[in-house]
């Protein structure tokens, strides 16, 4: 890892004609909200910037009223850049194809909060102890010394309120944070609503599906309990990707299990899988077992097949 600081990369930025910010797969509230509020701030400083996702998932539709959305550009649009920022990252390969287009870019800085997170750029500001990639994204903004804008503050607190569950897991100084970006001009209870509590009419009918595969293994981890549940393809049909991710949070709210998986089909056969986990159980090893990573009680990976061996494959790595 080549651990830089918030100073350091403010000192790569601040002169940068043109700069490349580039969010993972399948985005949400942090990656693209750290993204947009350091493309605003970089733009009013007069560089060129673009930012940009792989695909081929789309952007899902709350997000995509952040300010500053007009920033982002089609991935085969991108082009390498003086300075390519990827954000909120854990691995190069969650950045997809667009990872040439780092590669080839002048100076490459990753700006993360994944313990899993062992650095791919020249310069590496990870913190497995924040909260969110936004707060690492608000140092790098207070060390340059640009203004905190309510619409830079907007999309910073839309990756701190999601991450945080809503502040339901918030460590202290993500509170401060949140202070200081609503004094900002931040509509908190607008934004809030928005990213956590928005919905199609069609998601009660995809829920209701889902709850009804889920399953409990009480002797599962030890003894700490697994809860699990399936999302298939046919579900999601006319759903944005983050509508079939807010279902974990419902189903970690059972007691009787300390972990809880989700798996989610992307296309056919195609797997992504949430897991969570409340107190007993660290998931980065777990994740990391099977091609993932994350954080001790967040973790994701991905897996193809039929769903009963992508199950069974999670059992044997816990």
């Amino acid at each position: 890892m080549n651990a830089a600081s918030a100073a350091e990369i403010a000192e790569v930025l601040r002169d940068a004609p043109a700069v490349s910010i580039i969010s993972h797969v399948r985005p949400d509230a942090d990656t693209i909200g750290s993204a947009l509020a350091l493309g605003q701030a970089l733009r009013g400083r007069g560089a060129q910037v673009a930012v940009s996702f792989p695909g081929p998932e789309e952007l899902p539709g709350t997000l995509r009223q952040l300010p500053g959305a007009d920033l982002i550009v089609a991935d085969r649009e991108l082009t390498a850049a003086p300075v390519a920022v990827a954000v909120d990252a854990a691995t190069v390969e969650r950045i997809g194809a667009l990872g040439e287009v780092f590669a080839a870019s002048g100076t490459t800085v990753c700006i993360d909060h994944h313990v899993s997170n062992t650095g791919f750029a020249d310069l590496d500001l990870i913190d497995g102890e924040s909260d969110c990639t936004a707060v690492l994204v608000l140092d790098v903004l207070d060390a340059l010394g640009a203004e905190l804008t309510p619409d830079i503050a907007t999309c910073l607190f839309a990756g701190l309120v999601t991450d945080t569950g809503s502040f339901k897991w918030a460590r202290p100084e993500s509170f401060l944070v949140a202070g200081r970006l609503t004094a900002a001009g931040v509509d908190s209870a607008k934004w809030s609503r928005l990213l956590l509590d928005s919905h199609p009419f069609g998601w009660f009918a995809m829920v209701s599906a889902v709850l009804a595969t889920a399953r409990l293994d009480q002797n599962a981890c030890g003894g700490a309990g697994l809860a699990v549940a399936v999302v298939d393809a046919e579900q999601m049909a006319g759903m944005d990707w983050e509508d079939g991710e807010s279902v974990v949070d419902i189903v970690r709210t059972a007691r009787e299990a300390d972990v809880t998986a989700v798996f989610k089909e992307s296309t056919p056969g195609h797997w992504n899988v949430s897991l969570r986990s409340k107190s007993m159980t660290d998931l980065v090893p777990i994740a990391r077992s099977l091609g993932g990573g994350g954080h001790t009680r967040a973790a994701g990976y991905s897996d193809t097949g039929p769903v009963g061996d992508v199950i069974d494959r999670l059992r044997k790595a816990l």
